[in-house]
């Protein structure tokens, strides 16, 4: 989704378990572009809620390790539930090879929790333009496809109660502590196993773990949001 100067005015969903950070962001975003409606999430159930609700969103700002997903999970399961709405991760992990398998996975961009507010306001005017953001010390750097790509199609192709089942497996729970956590017969999970490891071609517990594990990215430290720009009246 493009937008010119004739578009009303951007409608942006933020995603991320921080309210520090959420506010941070929406202080930015609406310092950036007055009256742009905005929408949060805390968690992947919040946020399908969210994306359901407000489909027509021309942003979704997403954190990289939300709750309810494991590294690039949520990312690639919302680019193939919902492919019309741009994704732009936001994260404190700011390894050049983590931002280039962003763009690999379908994000329009990469915003480093540590960006001034000049850089966020620059870089969500390109993303909302068609364009792909990146820090200008990594764009270079970037072109080589991820070698996990064929898992990451997997991923983009699970029902919401898949992609639950998937990352709850992922953290090691049983099937019992997965049905319970879903509300489902233990039969139920069995089923969406089963689905899960045909379309990852396997066998076994273990072999998903590992094949939904190369998706996974380590978590960076805690996150500080930097302080608000002051106003031009206070400067």
């Amino acid at each position: 989704m493009h937008l010119n100067a004739e578009d009303a005015v951007p409608k942006f969903i933020v995603a991320d378990d921080h309210p520090l950070f959420r506010s941070a962001l929406r202080q930015s975003i609406t310092q950036t572009f007055p009256g742009a409606e905005l929408y949060e999430a805390e968690d992947m159930q919040s946020l399908q809620r969210c994306v359901a609700g407000h489909s027509d969103a021309d942003l979704l700002l997403l954190d990289l390790h939300m709750p309810g997903a494991r590294g690039f999970s949520g990312l690639i399961f919302l680019s193939g539930q919902c492919p019309e709405l741009p994704v732009m991760v936001v994260s404190a992990n700011e390894k050049p090879e983590v931002m280039c398998r962003a763009i690999d996975y379908g994000a329009c961009g990469f915003l480093p929790k540590s960006a001034p507010a000049e850089t966020i306001a620059r870089a969500l005017q390109q993303v909302l333009a068609g364009e792909i953001w990146l820090p200008e010390a990594v764009a270079g750097h970037c072109g080589r496809e991820s070698p996990e790509l064929a898992v990451a199609d997997v991923v983009a192709s699970l029902t919401p109660q898949q992609f639950r089942v998937a990352t709850m497996l992922a953290e090691g729970l049983l099937n019992k502590q997965i049905a319970y956590e879903m509300n489902v017969t233990e039969a139920t999970v069995k089923a969406h196993l089963t689905a899960l490891f045909r379309k990852l071609n396997v066998s076994s517990r273990t072999q998903a773990v590992l094949a939904l594990g190369s998706l996974d990215v380590e978590p960076p430290g805690q996150f500080t949001p930097p302080p608000p720009k002051p106003s031009p009246a206070l400067a």
